[in-house]
C-alpha cells in the first residue's frame, strides 16, 4: 500500500495537488494566450480572461470541496482524539466553523472575478487568506494542547512555522497593497493586466504579488502537515433502511417497518 493510501492521506494530498494545478494551469494558459505578464501576476489576473477563467472557476470550485472535505475529517479526528477535553472541542468547533468559512470565500474567489465585481472578489480574499489564518492559527494552537500525548512536536512547531510563512505573506500584500493603490501611482490599477518595470508603482505591485503567491503556497504547506495525521484514520457511514420499500408506508403499518432492517458500512 501506497502511502497516500493510508487512512484518509488521500484527502489533503488531493486538495493540494489539485490547488496547486488550478493556479499552475491558469498562468500557463493566461502566460501563452498573452493575457498577462510571465514575471508574478496576481493569481487572480490568471483568471480573469476566457479561457483561463473558465479554467481557474472550475478547478477552484473543486478545491472548495476538497478543502471542506479535509477539514472535517480534522474536526472528526480531533473530537475522536480527545472527547473528555472541553477547551480542545471549543477549539475544534471554532476551527470547523473557521474553515468552512476560508472554503467558502475560495468558492468567491472562483465565480466572482476581480475585473468584473472587484469587491466581491476582494471580500471572498479576505475570507479565504483572513479566515483561513485564523484557521491555522486554531490548528496549530490545538496541535500545541494536544502534545506530547497525541501530537508530535515536530508536527506543531511545523504548523507554527507555516503560520507564521502565511502571517508574514499577509502582512506584506496588505502593506504594499495599501502603498500601490493609495493614488500616489494613478487610478484603476485593480484593472490592470500589464505592467512595464519602468512604471511607477511597479516594485510595490511585484512585492504585492510575490507576496500573494507565497501566501497561496503556505496555505499549501499548512494541508501537507496533514498527512501523517490521516495516514491513521477513516470515516464510515452507516446505511439504514426503515422499511422494505421505497413507497411510503401505509398508516397502520407493523412497527416491524419502522425498525432497522439493514445496517451496512461504505
Amino acid at each position: 500500500m501506497w502511502w497516500f493510501q493510508q487512512g484518509l492521506s488521500f484527502l489533503p494530498v488531493a486538495l493540494v495537488v489539485w490547488s496547486a494545478a488550478s493556479f499552475v494551469f491558469s498562468y500557463i494558459t493566461a502566460i501563452v494566450l498573452h493575457h498577462v505578464d510571465p514575471l508574478v501576476p496576481y493569481i487572480s489576473d490568471t483568471g480573469t480572461i476566457p479561457p483561463e477563467r473558465c479554467l481557474f472557476g472550475i478547478m477552484l470550485n473543486v478545491s472548495t470541496f476538497l478543502g471542506m472535505a479535509t477539514m472535517y475529517v480534522r474536526y472528526k479526528q480531533v473530537s475522536a482524539l480527545s472527547p473528555e477535553q472541553p477547551s480542545v472541542l471549543r477549539l475544534n468547533r471554532l476551527g470547523l466553523t473557521l474553515g468552512w468559512m476560508s472554503c467558502f470565500g475560495l468558492c468567491i474567489i472562483a465565480n466572482f472575478q476581480k475585473c468584473i465585481l472587484y469587491y466581491i472578489h476582494v471580500l471572498g480574499a479576505c475570507l479565504t487568506f483572513g479566515v483561513g489564518a485564523i484557521y491555522m492559527l486554531v490548528q496549530t494552537i490545538l496541535s500545541y494542547l494536544m502534545q506530547p500525548e497525541l501530537h508530535s512536536k515536530a508536527i506543531f512547531w511545523a504548523r507554527l512555522a507555516v503560520f507564521l510563512w502565511s502571517s508574514s505573506s499577509i502582512l506584506s500584500m496588505f502593506v504594499s497593497s495599501v502603498v500601490l493603490y493609495s493614488g500616489l501611482y494613478g487610478t484603476n490599477l485593480m484593472q490592470k493586466l500589464h505592467w512595464d518595470p519602468q512604471e511607477r508603482g511597479y516594485t510595490p505591485h511585484i512585492i504585492s504579488t510575490v507576496s500573494e503567491w507565497s501566501l497561496a503556497f503556505s496555505f499549501l504547506s499548512f494541508f501537507l502537515t496533514y498527512i501523517r495525521d490521516f495516514q491513521k484514520i477513516s470515516l464510515r457511514a452507516v446505511v439504514s433502511l426503515q422499511g422494505q420499500t421505497l413507497h411510503e408506508s401505509p398508516r397502520g403499518s407493523g412497527a416491524g417497518e419502522q425498525a432497522l432492517l439493514i445496517a451496512g458500512s461504505i
